[in-house]
C-alpha cells in the first residue's frame, strides 16, 4: 500500500443498509466489551421509533418512506489493514452492537409476514454455503447464532461479559419495542430503519489515523453542553456579583456530584427534574405534530428553560433566580442521587426503588414521575415515602401489564405517564396515595391474567422478577428476613427457575397427547419456582416425588409444595395472610395441581400489590 494511501480518511454519511450489507469487520481488541446498559437501548429504541412515527400515516405506501423524516445515530470509525485489507472497528462498536441485535428482532418479528423486508444479509452473509456474522467475534457467535433462529440463548459459565450484556439488552428490546410497531406498520419501520437512519463513516487505511481520529472524537470535545449552557442563562441573570458567583460554585459542586455516577447523569438530572416538576405538554401522536415542553426537554432543555422560566417557574428577577437555584436545585440533586441510590442498592424505606430498577418503565418517563411529588420542604421521611409510592405504582402497572402479556415501551404509555405526572405533582402524601390508589384501580389489565400466564422465551426475565417477589413476601410472611435481593441479584448466591415437572412428555402421556400443550402447562407460572442454580441443575430432570423430598430444603414458597412443611411449622398456617391465601400441599403434582397453584399465584399477586399499600 502506497504512503499516499496509507495517510488517505475518508468519510461520508451512509445508510444501516449500506454500511453492513454482505460486509466483514473486526472489533479491535482495545474496545472489544459490550458495555450498553438497559437505560441506552431503551432510549435508542424510543428514539428510533418516536421519529419514525412522527412521519408515518397509515394512507403512506411503502415508497413514502424515501421522504420520511431521518435520524442521526453517529460516526463510526474503521480502520482498514494495510496488509490483509480486513476492516475493523475503532469506533461505534456499540452502538453496531445494539442495531444487530436489534435487526435479530426484528427479523424474528417479520418471519410470519407475507412483507419481509430483506435484513439478514445486514447480520450475516454467506460465502460457500457458509453463513458468518458480519461482526466478527468468537467469543459473540454462539450467542448471535442463537438469537438468530430462536430467539433465545442460554448464558453458560465461559460467556463473559460482553455476551451477558447482549443477551439482557436483546431482552430489552423485547420489552420496549411498541405493540403498534410490530403487525402492518413493520415493514415501513424495517424500510425506514435500514434506509432513513444515517451514519457518518470514516475509514482510514492506517491503525496509526483510525486511533488519531478515535482519540479527537473522544477526548478534543469543546462544545458546550446543555447544561453548560443553562449555567451561563442563570448565571446572567443573577445581578449580584457576590451571588452570582456563589451559584457559580454551587453550581460546580452539584455538577461534580451527578458526575461521580456518569458523564451524563446532569443531562438526566435535568430533563426528569423540569419534566417531573413543570412539563404541560407533550406532543400528540398525529402525524406532523411539533414538539412540546416533554420533547422539548428532552433535546435543549437550555432553550426551553430560556423560553418558559418566567410562566412556568415563575423566575423573574434576580433574586429569585438566586433563591431558587440555591435551595432548588442542590434540593433536588440530593433527592435524583438518593433515588438512585435507592434503585441500585435495596433500601428497606424505599424497596420498590430497586424493583423497578428491575421491572420498571422507560427512565425518561419514570424519572420524572419519582420527582413530581417531591417538594423543597418535605421531611426526609416524607420523601422515601412519596418515592416508594410512586415505585410502587410504577411495578404495579408494569407487573400488571406484563402478567397479560402486555407491553410498557415509551411509545405506548407515554401519554398515561405524562398525565399521572401533572396529577401527583407537588402532592402531599395523603394526596399522592389517594391519586396513586385511583390510578392502580384504573390499570386495564387484571390478575385474571396469572392464570394463563407462563414462561415463554421472551419473558424469563419478568418471571424471575415475580417468582423473586413471590418468594420473599412469603418467606416475610413467616418471619424470614430475606429481601428481593436475595434472590434477584447479580452477586451472591444465585437463584435459578426451575420446573416442577422435568422435560419429559413422555412421563405425561396420561394426561396429554401433544408435547406442545405439555410444553404450555409445563411453563404456566404454578408450575415454577427458584432455586439455586447448583441445586437446581442436579436435581432438574428429577420425577416429582424426589424433587419434593429436596424442596423442604428450600424457600418457603418451594417448601410449601411438601406436606413434610406443615407438619413441621404448624404456625404458619396459624398467620391470618397464609389462611387467606390458601395454601396447601401437593403429594403429586398433575394439572390439576398447576391450576391450584396458578390460581394461588394470583391470590398471592392480589395481596402483594394491594393498593391498601398506599394507606399505610
Amino acid at each position: 500500500m502506497s504512503q499516499k494511501l496509507k495517510n488517505k480518511i475518508e468519510a461520508s454519511d451512509t445508510t444501516i443498509n449500506s454500511l453492513m450489507k454482505d460486509q466483514k469487520f473486526t472489533i479491535d481488541y482495545f474496545q472489544r466489551e459490550y458495555r450498553w446498559q438497559s437505560k441506552h437501548i431503551k432510549l435508542l429504541i424510543e428514539d428510533l421509533t418516536s421519529t419514525f412515527l412522527k412521519s408515518y400515516s397509515p394512507e403512506d405506501k411503502r415508497k413514502d418512506v424515501v421522504n420520511y423524516q431521518s435520524y442521526y445515530l453517529g460516526p463510526v470509525v474503521f480502520s482498514i489493514s494495510p496488509d490483509s485489507g480486513k476492516k475493523s472497528i475503532v469506533d461505534g462498536q456499540q452502538c453496531i452492537t445494539s442495531i444487530t441485535l436489534l435487526l435479530i428482532y426484528l427479523n424474528h418479528l417479520q418471519k410470519n409476514s407475507d412483507h419481509k423486508v430483506s435484513i439478514s444479509e445486514l447480520i450475516f452473509s454467506e460465502k460457500f454455503g457458509e453463513k458468518s456474522f458480519n461482526m466478527t467475534d468468537k467469543m459473540r457467535e454462539p450467542c448471535l447464532k442463537s438469537l438468530f433462529e430462536t430467539g433465545e440463548y442460554t448464558l453458560s459459565e465461559n460467556d463473559d461479559e460482553t455476551v451477558q450484556n447482549m443477551l439482557n439488552r436483546y431482552e430489552d428490546i423485547q420489552q420496549t419495542f411498541p405493540d403498534e410497531l410490530t403487525r402492518e406498520i413493520l415493514p415501513f419501520f424495517i424500510d425506514w430503519l435500514i434506509e432513513n437512519v444515517v451514519i457518518v463513516e470514516i475509514i482510514a487505511y492506517s491503525n496509526e489515523n483510525a486511533y488519531t481520529i478515535f482519540e479527537t472524537m473522544n477526548d478534543r470535545g469543546l462544545n458546550l453542553t446543555a447544561t453548560e449552557m443553562l449555567k451561563g442563562y442563570v448565571l446572567s441573570n443573577i445581578e449580584n456579583k457576590n451571588q452570582r458567583s456563589e451559584i457559580n460554585d454551587l453550581w460546580k459542586r452539584e455538577i461534580q456530584k451527578l458526575h461521580q455516577y456518569n458523564d451524563n447523569a446532569d443531562l438526566g438530572f435535568f430533563q426528569a427534574w423540569f419534566r417531573g416538576k413543570y412539563a404541560v405538554s407533550i406532543r400528540p401522536g398525529k402525524v406532523g405534530s411539533i414538539d412540546q415542553d416533554f420533547e422539548l426537554i428532552g433535546s435543549r432543555f437550555h432553550n426551553w428553560f430560556k423560553d418558559n422560566h418566567r410562566t412556568l417557574l415563575n423566575l423573574n428577577s434576580s433574586d429569585e433566580f438566586y433563591n431558587y437555584f440555591k435551595n432548588e436545585f442542590p434540593f433536588m440533586v440530593k433527592w435524583y442521587l438518593k433515588m438512585w441510590d435507592a434503585q441500585i442498592k435495596y433500601t428497606p424505606t424505599i424497596p420498590h426503588a430497586t424493583y423497578i430498577n428491575n421491572w420498571g418503565i422507560a427512565e425518561s418517563l419514570q424519572d420524572p414521575l419519582l420527582l413530581a411529588s417531591i417538594n423543597f420542604g418535605d421531611t426526609d421521611a416524607t420523601i422515601m415515602k412519596k418515592i416508594d409510592f410512586v415505585s410502587r405504582y410504577i411495578e404495579t402497572f408494569t407487573v400488571r401489564r406484563a402478567i397479560n402479556y402486555r407491553k410498557f415501551g415509551q411509545t405506548s404509555i407515554k401519554y398515561t405517564m405524562f398525565n399521572i405526572i401533572k396529577l401527583i405533582r407537588g402532592n402531599n402524601l395523603d394526596l399522592l396515595g389517594q391519586n396513586l390508589t385511583n390510578e392502580v384501580n384504573k390499570i386495564q389489565e387484571d390478575w385474571q391474567g396469572v392464570l394463563e400466564f407462563g414462561l415463554h422465551g421472551q419473558n424469563r426475565k419478568f418471571v424471575k422478577h415475580l417468582l423473586s417477589r413471590i418468594s420473599s413476601y412469603i418467606d416475610n410472611i413467616v418471619g424470614k428476613d430475606t429481601t428481593y435481593v436475595s434472590y434477584h441479584h447479580p452477586s451472591g448466591k444465585q437463584f435459578e427457575i426451575e420446573h416442577i415437572w422435568a422435560n419429559k412428555f413422555q412421563e405425561h402421556s396420561d394426561e396429554f397427547d401433544q408435547e406442545n400443550d405439555f410444553q404450555r402447562w409445563r411453563n404456566l407460572v404454578g408450575a415454577l419456582i427458584l432455586l439455586p442454580s447448583g441445586t437446581n441443575q442436579s436435581f432438574s430432570s428429577d420425577k416429582y416425588d424426589d424433587k419434593v423430598k429436596h424442596y423442604i430444603k428450600e424457600n418457603t414458597y418451594a417448601q410449601t409444595l411438601n406436606s413434610a412443611y406443615y407438619a413441621k411449622n404448624p404456625n404458619f398456617l396459624k398467620s391470618e395472610i397464609i389462611k387467606d391465601l390458601n395454601f396447601k400441599a401437593h403429594n403429586d403434582f398433575k394439572k390439576d395441581d398447576i391450576e391450584d397453584r396458578q390460581q394461588l399465584v394470583q391470590r398471592i399477586c392480589e395481596k402483594l400489590w394491594s393498593v391498601d399499600y398506599f394507606n399505610n
